[in-house]
């Protein structure tokens, strides 16, 4: 779904400020997200559904509050909703129960935020939503979901993107490498791994935080990012690298291409310009 047609999915004009920026998910990347806004100058709030996390998010200089959207346990403070920009990063669990109830909790957020004026929601998806239909993919490539995770996020998407009280960022992350997620321990001495000639459709935490962050100064709002690394080296090529270069078993994989996408972006080049620190021949 491209908004480029309507007059208020520009990129807005650079003297507005979007300074106050809310974080609803403080995990593996929004955590660090917050952390590097706060380097920047932003005021951030982050959320989390854990007591515990709240105390470490303060250490880091960012306003805490405990926010939960879940059907029996909502509860939320109101002033976590007075910002900017509000980033949704909250993927769905790989558990049945979460993706069944994911369009509820999303539908949950989205009345709250407008309800508290929120203008621009930056949704974090997944190319997840395309689905292996062995073709190259662009953000004009219809969404055809097949796994149960990946209906959910593009379920979301859609009820996001036609919410009509703010403007919907989407940014469809490829698959998550970098601190604690070491690529070289995902198949490492794994044998008989099918599908070793598919392309990988990856992005590093570095490149994640910089096309947000490029999002955020643009003010590119309203549109559709893939957000995936432009190097498409195959399974067997990138996992047995990463595997020798971090001193693990090598994988073994079958020698066989089956479904399979290759993710590329046209608007993280013609909006932003955005240059890529980690591209994926190599295992840097």
């Amino acid at each position: 779904m491209e908004h480029n047609e309507d007059p208020k999915f520009k990129v807005m004009d650079n003297q507005e400020e979007n300074k106050r920026i809310s974080v609803l998910g403080c995990g593996w990347y929004g955590l660090e997200l917050a952390k590097k806004l706060i380097e920047k100058d932003y005021t951030v709030s982050g959320s989390s559904t854990s007591t515990d996390k709240l105390t470490l998010l303060k250490q880091f200089n960012i306003n805490p509050f405990l926010v939960n959207f879940e059907k029996e346990l909502e509860t939320y403070d109101p002033d976590f909703f007075s910002c900017d920009v509000l980033l949704i990063c909250i993927p769905p669990k790989r558990s049945t129960g979460e993706q069944d109830s994911f369009s509820g909790k999303i539908k949950r957020i989205a009345a709250t935020a407008d309800q508290y004026g929120v203008q621009q929601v930056i949704f974090i998806s997944s190319t997840s939503v395309y689905g292996d239909h062995n073709g190259e993919v662009t953000e004009e490539t219809a969404t055809s979901p097949d796994t149960e995770s990946g209906k959910a996020i593009a379920n979301a998407e859609s009820l996001l993107t036609n919410y009509k009280g703010f403007t919907t960022t989407v940014i469809r992350f490829g698959g998550l490498i970098g601190p604690g997620r070491d690529p070289g321990r995902f198949f490492a001495g794994k044998t008989e791994i099918p599908n070793g000639q598919a392309p990988v459709n990856l992005i590093h935490l570095t490149d994640c935080i910089g096309i947000t962050l490029s999002i955020l100064e643009n003010k590119a709002f309203g549109y559709i990012y893939n957000a995936c690394a432009p190097s498409h080296p195959s399974r067997q090529d990138f996992y047995t690298r990463a595997s020798i270069a971090s001193g693990l078993a090598k994988p073994d994989f079958v020698d066989e291409l089956l479904g399979w996408k290759r993710i590329t972006s046209i608007n993280t080049d013609r909006l932003l310009n955005y240059h890529f620190v980690h591209n994926f021949y190599s295992t840097e």
